[in-house]
């Protein structure tokens, strides 16, 4: 049987992605591990990536439609 480090698992979820406990607590292990970066062919957002979305996608002034 495969143990676990709930004291580390429960710091990443909670403190590192910010999840409220009920939320970590409705993650499967696998959802876990894809939103830490784990399993997954993509890594996971940058700052520099963010900095890049939004450059491209900026926030709308209020008042500001898409027409």
């Amino acid at each position: 049987m495969t143990e676990f480090d709930w004291p580390a698992l429960m710091r990443a979820g909670m403190q590192g992605l910010r999840l409220k406990p009920d939320e970590f607590w409705k993650l499967t292990p696998a959802e876990l591990r894809l939103l830490l970066g784990h399993g997954s062919a993509q890594a996971p957002l940058s700052r520099a990536g963010l900095d890049a979305l939004l450059t491209a996608y900026p926030d709308k002034e209020q008042g500001e439609c898409d027409d």
